[in-house]
């Protein structure tokens, strides 16, 4: 194992005692993490707050209790475990699936760690990891959006939400944008937004849908939201139309009877993850590169709405949940 300057024995870490809603969230310190064989320890610079982040502690994605909480980060590598030979102390390096994250220092598996690019600042990378993963693969695999496609981007001043929008506009998309404040549509089209529709305004979201696009529809609706959003998304489908629901912020989508998508014009649902998209290294650190090109060429912007210590990580989390923010919020261990 090789090292940097001398570390110190604990350091302080993010805790899930038990399952539960933020309260239920500890600062603990806790002893030194280890790496082991094909990993790194990272002095964390910035750790990412996402919802993933809260099914796991509510326990929708069962772990066992307790556990260091958060999956995303970036920082510089102080360790090097066993059998570790693309990584070596001093590196930058940003990591989007690696649950632990939220502490002062993290082992990294080096298959879930890329390198950051000198135009990138750390803070922004681990800003850009999940979230610009995520709307990189929705917007070039999940559905392949082509010039002259058009889609429906809900909550588009979030995090996910404003890099979709992006990064649909760069494929040559037209962007139609909800949110639920002045202020949010404001972002979205700053993003890039073609259409604004504000969830407080409009009595039927499907139909202002329609309206805009003479009654067609849309190719597809990013549907992060989920239970409050749902059946608006699937009537606002053109015939053969894809909904891709990639989170719940509002709940989980209940069952529903598939021979609907039949009756509505054989439309498409697929429910995507991360996971699924970055399944290799090689296909990773592919969709990392040309994340990172866009990003410091300026392309795609990326915004921070929040920094907070460790020791307020539940008011990061009620402001996320509550959908109170726009951009990516991030703890400073």
């Amino acid at each position: 194992m090789t090292s940097g300057s001398a570390l110190p024995e604990s350091a302080p870490a993010l805790v899930v005692p038990r399952n539960g809603g933020g309260e239920v969230l500890e600062v603990r310190d806790q002893p030194l993490p280890t790496p082991g064989k094909g990993q790194v320890l990272v002095r964390v610079a910035a750790a990412g707050v996402n919802f993933i982040d809260t099914y796991q502690r509510e326990g929708v994605y069962p772990i066992p209790t307790p556990f260091v909480g958060g999956s995303e980060g970036a920082g510089e590598v102080v360790q090097v475990g066993e059998d570790v030979s693309a990584f070596v102390v001093g590196d930058r390096v940003a990591w989007a699936q690696e649950l632990g994250s939220a502490q002062t220092y993290a082992p990294v598996d080096v298959t879930n760690l890329v390198q950051v690019p000198p135009g990138v600042d750390l803070e922004t990378a681990a800003a850009a990891m999940l979230q610009g993963l995520t709307a990189h693969y929705l917007s070039t695999s999940t559905y392949a959006v082509q010039q002259g496609s058009v889609a429906l981007v809900h909550a588009a001043a979030g995090g996910v939400g404003q890099l979709l929008t992006q990064m649909v506009k760069k494929r040559g998309g037209r962007v139609i944008a909800t949110a639920g404040s002045a202020e949010k549509l404001q972002t979205a089209r700053e993003r890039g937004a073609d259409e604004l529709l504000n969830y407080s305004e409009v009595d039927d979201l499907a139909a202002a849908v329609r309206e805009l696009t003479e009654g067609v529809g849309v190719d597809v609706v990013y549907d992060g939201v989920g239970k409050d959003t749902f059946e608006a998304s699937l009537a606002s489908l053109r015939p053969r139309g894809l909904l891709v629901l990639y989170g719940a912020a509002s709940g989980q989508v209940p069952p529903f009877d598939l021979q609907r998508l039949n009756e509505r014009g054989s439309l498409f649902v697929t429910r995507p993850k991360l996971a699924d998209y970055i399944a290799t290294p090689d296909e990773l650190r592919a969709r990392t590169t040309e994340l990172f090109g866009w990003i410091e060429s300026g392309e795609v912007q990326v915004t921070i709405g929040g920094r907070y210590p460790l020791s307020d990580a539940h008011t990061a989390y009620a402001d996320l949940e509550g959908r109170r923010t726009q951009g990516k919020l991030l703890l400073i261990p």
